[in-house]
């Protein structure tokens, strides 16, 4: 896993590389095993590696072709990069690596040998004969691109802090993006944080010349690839199992240390259960204990560990742990997020142990129907023509019911996934975050339009898939997605994610409402993986991975939580009275104040002041 950095500009080779020596060093946490630049013409590529696959330096980057046309910066891996491989025999290659399999499909196909690749990648692509530069990322947004377009300049890195590193852009705030961090704990579309910064699309490719920037996109997660017909639930479950073991053995690809997150949940067991079955080694697996019990998933995760004989690694965090190691959490967050510092700490013990990749069970909820608001919008839809007809009821309900999420819900107009997700996901409502913030107008809901505007493609699909792709483009890509990427990078460790495996989803999406329906947690998955999991792994209640922050935040961490509140006071477009209210009410007991939304708030202004927002 590695950061790429880049700057187009008319200025000369010499400055070009100052500015993107200053990105690369920005996010040197990406790749600590070296550095490297490339200038040609009015571009300047830059590049910081993690040492995955053929670790010698011949496998170093920029890399160029054999033909001199291509040249490359590339962040992520490709996990079919030996398949695509056969089919360039006439190759004569110079090292084992993904990334020269890559520029040398560049130079056979052209910029559509993308769609060949399996994997996670974001990736720079200099064409020498048209002096055109592609920008892609792949298909489910699992690595991160961010680019700033001005007159006929262009900056683009991994990070978001890499390109303000340059000293070229003003350090200004988005409102409507603010809005957007406190209705989800993240930022959704092309938008960020800062003003003049964007992010590449997942399944986009960005083409630059000297006529400016055009966006295509590779792949639609509404139009796939393949398409499939369902006949016999017995032959679905056996796909499955197929392109999930497929997908867990491509993954296990690595010329050094691997390892998994074992949290004794269905889906990290899952891939546990796989990496024994598809490999020879023994797994070595990491779990996170509390000495709060009602966070602690310790008991599974060695149950698990047990009976597939990992080379298991209980790793004991107590409050004064988490109070040593928050400021360096803090401190990794390239883009403020709600969740991110609990994958940080985990990242970081297993970073710690040696590891350098490490294997995660992070999407099984999302395409297996994992959560409650799965169920609850197949209800939802079956009053959809009762709802039309009874506008004025909910009006009267939602003045009358105490919880903001039931408020939004009474009042959306309609039951499909675009008016309804936005609200299943949203952690402050409209109305309460009109009033922490000093203004009367809210911001069009940039999620609610990329639904809306894919909702005729949504809807082909059976009734859960359209959650499970609402949860794509929403929580997944700029919450889950985005924190596990710029947390586990922090401390140079690469995460690979079995169930974002692309065909695998593109298949589950298409299976039936009735054989995926969870009559208990993800029985697709369990029922296609036959009798691989343990029952009482199964039928557990299910926890999640948290932490105690309730208790923290009013105990251990209430010194640290006030002096960001404060600060964040004292910040023009916030109204001072509300916020301190609010956490005034929490400090007292009142639990009707959720912690996450404090939370929110302090991780906002931590980030805001350590990169100098305005």
């Amino acid at each position: 896993m590695c950061g790429i950095a880049g700057y187009s500009s008319s200025t000369s080779s010499e400055s070009r590389t100052f500015i993107v020596r200053k990105m690369t060093d920005a996010m040197a946490h990406r790749g600590p095993n070296s550095d490297g630049f490339f200038s040609a013409g009015n571009i300047t590529l830059g590049h910081r590696r993690l040492s995955i696959i053929d670790l010698s330096s011949a496998a170093n980057q920029p890399f160029s072709d054999q033909s001199g046309r291509w040249t490359i910066a590339f962040n992520g891996e490709l996990f079919n990069f030996k398949q695509v491989k056969s089919a360039l025999n006439h190759i004569n290659f110079k090292t084992t690596s993904d990334t020269e399999v890559l520029v040398e499909a560049l130079n056979c196909w052209g910029i559509d040998a993308i769609r060949r690749f399996k994997g996670m990648f974001a990736l720079a692509a200099w064409d020498h004969d048209t002096a055109k530069l592609y920008l892609v990322r792949d298909r489910l947004g699992v690595k991160p691109l961010y680019y700033s377009f001005k007159g006929k300049e262009l900056l683009f890195a991994s990070e978001l802090r890499a390109i303000m590193a340059t000293g070229l852009l003003d350090r200004r705030i988005s409102n409507a993006s603010l809005q957007q961090y406190l209705y989800y704990q993240s930022i959704g579309g092309e938008q960020t944080i800062v003003e003049d910064i964007k992010q590449l699309a997942a399944g986009n490719i960005l083409e630059f010349s000297s006529t400016g920037v055009e966006i295509n996109s590779f792949w639609d997660i509404t139009e796939p690839e393949e398409k499939y017909s369902f006949t016999n639930k017995a032959n679905t479950q056996k796909k499955i199992k197929t392109l999930l073991f497929e997908s867990v053995e491509q993954r296990l690809i690595s010329d050094v240390p691997l390892g998994a997150f074992l949290s004794g949940g269905i889906d990290s067991s899952a891939v546990v259960a796989v990496m024994r079955e598809v490999s020879q080694s023994r797994p070595v697996t990491f779990n996170i204990s509390f000495d709060e019990k009602e966070f602690d998933e310790s008991i599974y995760a060695d149950e698990v560990a047990r009976k597939f004989s990992t080379e298991h690694h209980t790793i004991k965090f107590s409050p004064s742990d988490f109070l040593r190691d928050l400021p360096s959490a803090l401190n990794a967050m390239d883009t403020p997020s709600g969740d991110g510092v609990n994958t940080y700490l985990v990242s970081k013990a297993v970073k710690d142990a040696g590891l350098t990749v490490a294997l995660s069970g992070v999407g099984g909820d999302e395409l297996f129907a994992g959560y409650p608001f799965f169920t609850r919008y197949l209800k939802l839809k079956k009053w959809k023509r009762l709802w039309s007809n009874t506008h004025l009821l909910r009006k009267y309900a939602s003045s009358i019911v105490t919880t903001e999420k039931w408020k939004s819900l009474l009042n959306i107009k309609q039951t499909d996934i675009a008016s309804v997700y936005p609200v299943l996901r949203e952690v402050l409502s409209k109305n309460e975050i009109i009033k922490l913030l000093n203004s009367n107008s809210i911001a069009e809901d940039q999620l609610f339009l990329i639904l809306n505007e894919k909702l005729k493609s949504i809807c082909k699909f059976p009734s859960l898939s359209q959650v499970s792709i609402a949860e794509y483009l929403g929580y997944t890509q700029q919450t889950l997605l985005k924190d596990t990427d710029q947390m586990s990078m922090a401390v140079s460790l690469e995460v690979r994610e079995p169930f974002f495996d692309h065909q695998l989803i593109e298949y589950v999406l298409q299976v039936p409402d009735e054989w995926k329906y969870p009559a208990y947690p993800k029985q697709l998955l369990v029922e296609s993986l036959g009798t691989l999991l343990p029952q009482n792994i199964v039928h557990r209640k299910k926890q999640g991975f948290t932490f105690p922050w309730k208790h923290w935040l009013r105990n251990e961490l209430k010194s640290f939580g006030q002096q960001n509140i404060d600060s964040l006071c004292d910040r023009k477009y916030f109204n001072a009275d509300s916020v301190r209210a609010q956490w005034n009410a929490f400090q007292t007991g009142d639990d009707s104040t959720k912690w996450m939304k404090l939370w929110l708030l302090i991780q906002m202004e931590y980030w805001l002041t350590k990169n100098r927002i305005t």
